[in-house]
């Protein structure tokens, strides 16, 4: 039975938004041109095939079905994928790729005798008859990984070789010698250089995932890694959807403020320096604070425990898109001041057209680059703002997977003795990734939209 969470909704509507961008990108030479831009930009092109593999395994985890054989129990359609991964758990922590426990537990003997040592582990490396070839095992099954990764990778740079070749009407060695000196309309190299790094990921992953916790398990023995891949949906939804949220009142409020002028003005501008003032930390802890009594006080008109987990995510993007709008609405204000005064503005005015058909016309459209850029580069800042919220507990819901959550647990780890590292380390560099990649992204599209760059 499917189910569909409001985040899954909404998630869906912007892809919907997204390829009707695309379908109006094609119709517009000036829009082609600017993304051209971004094409052949070798740093732009690899970010985008990172973000694309969060963006699969994002909205992979956003199909939700009532599985029979849980119990009931809503899953996803990563959920499935990683069964493996989600039923492997264990009692306690224990390494990256161990075979044992990472603390000491009391061991009874058969001769009744007990004494203390690591536990072996119940999934992580069980299909080894001896923990001593442990290191043999994983080498070899890596190389193995590697080896069918290599000949992916092979296949599909001949297959962009064959492409190359048939548009340029050229040989197939030639068509080498074109991608690799990058005179294509496409960075091959940066391209085939990111996809053969995320190939060997993907099928070392597959490969030892399965048979080892490769990103170690936390407290209550749940795989690092299976957590990490889960929290890349929530990092998805507070970067998309809280823009869902603040684009309305950013271009709906600056547009208002400065083609209109006057009393709006000084109201839309008392507003957001008002908001401006109120420290955004404070808040936002205030207001989801008082969401979190108002969902406790009506847990049972709520649904189920991942109704309100979600509900709660979605209260989040909301407040967090309600109070990060006035940045960008100052932009488009003072950019309307400029557009309102040139002369095709002046002209429409002249001949009677309508305010609303001015800003639809000539206004919006020529405002995009600015919300284009500027979305681009908030992306990462959600992404980080949700793991400082759910470090000091005002984020998402604690059962909801999330590199903030995943942070916030790691706090008593890394006081303890031995240091329990790879839960922090896990969540750090899958975050550090997609924020990387969004900002690297952000740079290509700025350089392409921006006029003055042009």
């Amino acid at each position: 039975m499917w189910v569909i969470l409001w985040t899954d909704a909404l998630l869906y509507l912007l892809v919907g938004v997204a390829l009707l961008g695309v379908w109006q990108v094609r119709r517009s030479p000036h829009l082609l041109e600017n993304w051209c831009r971004v094409v052949r930009n070798p740093l732009g092109m690899a970010a985008s095939v990172v973000l694309g593999v969060y963006g699969v395994i994002g909205l992979a985890d956003s199909v939700h079905v009532r599985s029979a054989a849980a119990e009931g129990q809503v899953v996803s359609m990563l959920d499935v994928l990683l069964t493996p991964l989600r039923e492997s758990t264990e009692t306690s922590y224990s390494a990256p790729f161990a075979t044992h426990g990472f603390t000491k537990v009391s061991v009874t003997h058969d001769d009744g005798t007990v004494s203390r040592a690591y536990p072996r582990l119940t999934h992580g490396g069980s299909h080894l008859e001896r923990p001593q070839e442990r290191g043999r095992d994983i080498l070899v099954r890596a190389l193995k990984a590697l080896a069918l990764a290599a000949l992916v990778w092979l296949a599909l740079a001949a297959a962009a070789a064959g492409r190359v070749a048939r548009r340029r009407a050229a040989g197939w060695r030639a068509a080498v010698r074109i991608m690799a000196g990058g005179r294509d309309v496409l960075p091959w190299r940066a391209l085939l250089v990111t996809v053969g790094v995320l190939l060997a990921l993907l099928f070392l992953a597959v490969e030892l995932a399965p048979r080892y916790h490769v990103l170690g398990t936390d407290k209550v023995g749940q795989d690092v890694f299976y957590q990490t891949l889960k929290s890349i949906r929530t990092g998805l939804v507070i970067g998309t959807l809280t823009t869902l949220v603040m684009l309305p009142f950013a271009i709906g409020l600056g547009v208002a403020a400065g083609y209109f002028g006057g009393l709006v003005d000084d109201v839309i501008q008392y507003v957001y320096t008002t908001l401006n003032s109120i420290p955004g930390v404070l808040l936002i802890a205030a207001a989801i604070l008082t969401v979190q009594i108002y969902m406790a006080n009506h847990a049972d008109a709520l649904g189920t425990l991942e109704d309100r987990a979600d509900l709660r995510l979605l209260a989040l993007c909301i407040i967090l898109g309600i109070t990060s709008w006035t940045g960008l609405c100052r932009l488009l204000r003072a950019e309307t001041l400029k557009l309102r005064e040139v002369e095709y503005v002046q002209a429409s005015l002249g001949f009677g057209v309508s305010h609303t058909g001015i800003i639809t016309r000539h206004v919006v459209p020529n405002l995009m680059h600015i919300v284009l850029i500027t979305v681009a580069l908030d992306f990462s800042g959600l992404v980080l703002a949700e793991a400082v919220l759910s470090y000091v507990n005002i984020g998402v819901d604690p059962t909801t997977n999330s590199w903030g959550n995943m942070i916030n647990s790691s706090r008593l780890e890394m006081a303890r003795e031995p240091v329990v590292w790879w839960n922090l380390a896990a969540a750090f560099v899958f975050m550090f990734t997609m924020v990387l990649a969004a900002n690297v992204f952000a740079d290509a599209v700025r350089d392409a939209f921006d006029p003055r760059r042009s």
